[in-house]
C-alpha cells in the first residue's frame, strides 16, 4: 500500500470513495463536474490542503482503496502550532477490516507531524459508530460536541 496525495487522474475514485459509504462505486461512473475539478484545482494548488489517497498496487494496476483531506490549519492554541483537519475519511466498502483504515491514517497522522502540526483532529457523522470506535482505537478522545451550519 502506498500512501500519497491524490492526482487528478485519482478524482473520479476518489469521488466513487464519497459517493456512497456502504457499497462499491465504479469509477468510470462517476461525473466529474466542473464544480468537483474547480475544487480539486483550488485543494492541489493550497499548500494547507491535500487530497491522500492509499493506493493497493497489484497486479491489475493502481486501484485507490482510500482516501482522506487534511487541512493545516495556523492557530494561536498550542503555542502556535498548525493543526490538522482530516475529513472525508474513507475506505472502500469491500476492504475494510484488513487495516487499511489504520494505514491511511497512521500515514496522514505521520505528515501532520512532520509538518509539526500540535494536534490531529476529525470530524464524523454521529451515525458511524463503528467509525467512532475506530477512531478511538486510534487514540482519538471525544473532546468536543461540532455544529454546522448549511448555506
Amino acid at each position: 500500500m502506498i500512501l500519497r496525495p491524490a492526482t487528478r487522474a485519482d478524482l473520479p475514485a476518489v469521488l466513487a470513495l464519497l459517493a456512497d459509504e456502504d457499497e462499491v462505486v465504479d469509477p468510470a461512473s462517476v461525473t466529474v463536474t466542473p464544480a468537483y475539478a474547480r475544487a480539486f484545482t483550488d485543494i492541489e494548488a493550497d499548500p494547507r490542503n491535500e487530497i491522500l489517497v492509499l493506493v493497493d498496487g497489484g497486479p491489475d494496476g493502481e486501484l485507490v482503496v482510500g482516501c482522506l483531506q487534511a487541512t493545516y490549519i495556523p492557530g494561536l492554541g498550542k503555542g502556535g502550532a498548525e493543526r490538522a483537519l482530516l475529513e472525508a475519511v474513507r475506505v472502500r466498502a469491500d476492504r475494510r477490516g484488513g487495516g487499511l483504515g489504520r494505514a491511511l491514517l497512521d500515514g496522514a497522522i505521520a505528515r501532520a507531524r512532520a509538518r509539526g502540526c500540535g494536534l490531529v483532529q476529525l470530524t464524523s457523522n454521529k451515525e458511524r459508530t463503528e467509525a467512532h470506535r475506530f477512531y478511538a482505537s486510534l487514540g482519538f478522545a471525544r473532546s468536543h460536541d461540532g455544529f454546522k451550519l448549511s448555506l
